[in-house]
């Protein structure tokens, strides 16, 4: 239990972080599963627009620290080579 004044503090500000990081972690798994729903499909027109979705959430979430960069950089990139992997 904190006990002085900036413990309590950090206290309070780690749950707001800590649920802000989730519905930023929540949001990016959703727009992933997208993604690989239409590759899954097979219809690259919709995996394209859905990786013009996801790429910038992917590198935003890097930045604010919820994945770790090279994380991120990765999913993009094995994310992008599928989606151009598929027949037009």
């Amino acid at each position: 239990m904190a006990n002085t004044s900036s413990a309590k503090k950090a206290a309070r500000k780690m749950v707001r972080r800590t649920e802000i990081n989730k519905s930023r972690r929540s949001r990016l798994k959703s727009t992933v599963r997208k993604v690989e729903e239409a590759i899954a499909s097979g219809k690259k027109s919709d995996a394209l627009a859905a990786m013009k979705a996801a790429e910038p959430l992917l590198v935003k979430t890097a930045q604010k620290g919820v994945l770790h960069k090279k994380t991120a950089s990765r999913k993009v990139s094995r994310l992008t080579a599928r989606v151009n992997a598929l027949k037009a």
